[in-house]
């Protein structure tokens, strides 16, 4: 397996929904072919400032992301900017909120939905507005980008189980139907991905509560998945609780780049060091 890595944002998926619906990603666990951890969040709980937490590892109060209405450029180090940096490609199917916080703020629908070989952050993306986009064309964006630029670093950030999530309650049949949905997406490209070298992260930014909202302190808040495919990790299921920051310097590492100054120091345990 290369340093290739797509990592996969699964918004609003909370852990034991994931942990009980997810028939795919914890078939490979059984196959020895992954791991699964529980990540603890960031606060607030919320979508835009947990995807700044995702990509550049820093806490809320450091970059400055404190709110969905915060519509700025980030003044953070992305993984964006961290591949860019070091001369890799990188590519993202993405939520519009991505595009706000690393090419361009505010977003322009009518300019900003494709956005291919720039000199910006994020070299080639694709984004969307609407919350029920399906999770199916999302992927197929994302398989686009893949056979169209070959990224070393692919982001892909899911809104359908967030969506039901808001729509229905994390207790009902539509939100743990739709993680079942999203699972069955992902068994049909991953197979695909994994073959053409990628090393695989599949997480999410926040859970989702019983009165469909998120944003609080609990653990349907803040306890998400994080699903790992890679050689450079003994699989299995593990018992500790990752920190949401770690994720971030563990992309750097699967990518075999240095993280930013501002990025914890890596400690997942069972992780071969890759990087210089």
């Amino acid at each position: 397996m290369s340093n290739k890595l797509a990592f996969i944002m699964l918004d609003g998926l909370r852990f034991d929904t994931a942990a009980s619906q997810m028939g795919y990603m914890h078939h490979l666990i059984e196959m020895g072919k992954a791991s699964r951890f529980k990540v603890k969040s960031e606060l607030p709980s919320l979508s835009r400032p947990l995807y700044e937490v995702l990509l550049t590892g820093t806490p809320v109060y450091r970059n400055g992301i404190t709110t969905n209405q915060t519509v700025r450029l980030s003044h953070e180090e992305s993984i964006f900017h961290l591949t860019s940096k070091n001369g890799l490609k990188n590519a993202t199917a993405s939520y519009y909120w991505v595009s706000e916080l690393y090419n361009s703020a505010p977003f322009n629908k009518m300019t900003d939905r494709v956005q291919l070989e720039t000199d910006k952050p994020i070299q080639n993306g694709m984004f969307y507005w609407e919350d029920h986009y399906p999770d199916s064309h999302l992927f197929s964006d994302a398989h686009f980008l893949l056979n169209r630029y070959n990224p070393d670093f692919l982001y892909v950030h899911s809104m359908n189980i967030d969506d039901d999530g808001h729509k229905f309650t994390a207790d009902s049949k539509e939100y743990r139907n739709r993680a079942i949905a999203a699972d069955i997406v992902l068994a049909s490209v991953l197979p695909k991905w994994m073959e053409a070298g990628y090393q695989i992260i599949v997480t999410a930014d926040h859970g989702m509560n019983d009165d469909g909202q998120h944003g609080g302190t609990t653990t349907a808040d803040r306890d998400v998945p994080l699903f790992i495919v890679s050689d450079k990790l003994e699989p299995g299921m593990y018992e500790e609780e990752i920190p949401q920051l770690q994720i971030a310097p563990l992309a750097c590492e699967l990518l075999g780049i240095q993280p930013s100054e501002a990025m914890q120091k890596l400690s997942l345990p069972n992780l071969k060091k890759v990087s210089s």
